[in-house]
């Protein structure tokens, strides 16, 4: 079916839909990952955008059930230049467009990728809807402005899980409490091969639920939306920290603890979505390409006297990761979790285990 792309700025871009066959909005960001199309389709850090990726050629080894970070996908748009619609992989189950379609997701494919990123670059991410209407181009543009923003976004709450979940071996060496902000599974999954046994919380506990559970350690997961917009995760967050509890935060984690911290967040130009952004680790001098999904960051000169920066992103200078100079605390902006990879990054499961050890 005949599709457009309708950005906020008035640019219309041409193509065919896939997936389902509905009008969507969403703010519009761009993934430069070659691969792992399946992880980010299902990364509810994603929810409220449109995904673009870079990559011209997707869809090739098709979806399977092993490599779903979450069960259902959040975000609500995807684009590709080209659909692949005979995927060949021994583990495929069903292909892209069957996925898409069974869970409601609009695609769009055959326009030209490598354009829209660089507007996106030159104009910063911005509001976008993808139609399958015939509605003149000039009232679809008045659409996409009067849709919601970004900015000031809370959708923690939309991907958070809803009921206490315990997970891995209740015998095993350490308890970590993990707060679910819409987190990827592999997050579990990495602590779970490091002998802990998860008690998995939705967004929404309070500070006395969490300690009545007596972790060994607490982990603050990946998520979307604005982080100054999560305010009671916030202040859960405040009434944790100094419990001498080893507390460890990815991506929007990583941004609520600075937030509770006493730091401030704002919005990127055009964020980081992919699998080879550079980031320096200043305690080793060591560069780690990493996995980002990110619209925001941390203001570094928000940060207070008692809290170290850790990390930075090597392309802008950005910050990505910080560490509490007296609590067992840090966290870091990018996914050591990541899958299909890159894996540098690690470590920093070992050295939150090593930090328990140490505190228990």
């Amino acid at each position: 079916m005949n599709a457009r792309l309708i950005l906020e700025d008035g640019m219309v871009y041409h193509g065919k839909s896939f997936g389902a066959d509905k009008d969507l909005f969403g703010e519009i960001v761009f993934n430069t990952s070659m691969s792992g199309y399946q992880e980010i389709i299902t990364d509810p850090s994603y929810a409220g955008q449109v995904v673009m990726m870079t990559y011209p050629h997707i869809g090739n080894y098709g979806i399977n059930s092993e490599d779903m970070e979450s069960d259902r996908p959040s975000l609500n748009g995807f684009i590709v230049k080209e659909l692949c619609e005979f995927p060949s992989n021994y583990r495929s189950e069903q292909s892209l467009d069957e996925f898409l379609k069974s869970h409601g997701i609009t695609g769009l494919q055959g326009i030209d990728t490598r354009a829209v990123t660089r507007r996106i670059r030159e104009v910063g991410a911005m509001r976008c809807m993808i139609s399958v209407s015939d509605l003149p181009d000039k009232d679809l543009v008045e659409k996409v402005r009067n849709s919601a923003q970004m900015k000031g976004a809370e959708l923690v709450s939309s991907v958070s899980s809803e009921k206490v979940e315990i997970v891995g071996d209740t015998n095993a060496k350490f308890k970590v409490a993990l707060i679910h902000y819409g987190m990827k599974g592999n997050i579990a999954k990495e602590l779970i091969k490091r002998e802990c046994s998860l008690t998995i919380f939705p967004a929404k506990v309070t500070a006395s639920e969490i300690l009545e559970s007596n972790p060994d350690g607490i982990m603050l997961s990946n998520g979307p939306g604005d982080p100054a917009a999560v305010k009671y995760a916030i202040d859960t967050i405040k009434e944790l920290i100094g419990k001498k509890i080893p507390i460890f935060g990815i991506c929007l984690g990583h941004q609520l603890l600075a937030h509770a911290l006493g730091a401030k967040t704002y919005k990127l130009k055009f964020g980081h979505r992919g699998a080879n952004h550079p980031v320096l680790d200043k305690s080793t001098g060591r560069v780690e390409i990493t996995t980002q999904n990110h619209g925001f960051s941390v203001l570094p000169e928000s940060l207070s006297d008692d809290v170290e920066l850790t990390h930075l992103n090597l392309n802008d200078g950005t910050v990505e990761g910080l560490r509490h100079k007296n609590l067992p605390l840090f966290s870091v902006q990018y996914h050591p979790e990541a899958a299909p990879g890159p894996h540098d990054s690690k470590y920093l499961f070992d050295r939150f285990i090593d930090m328990m050890d140490k505190e228990a």
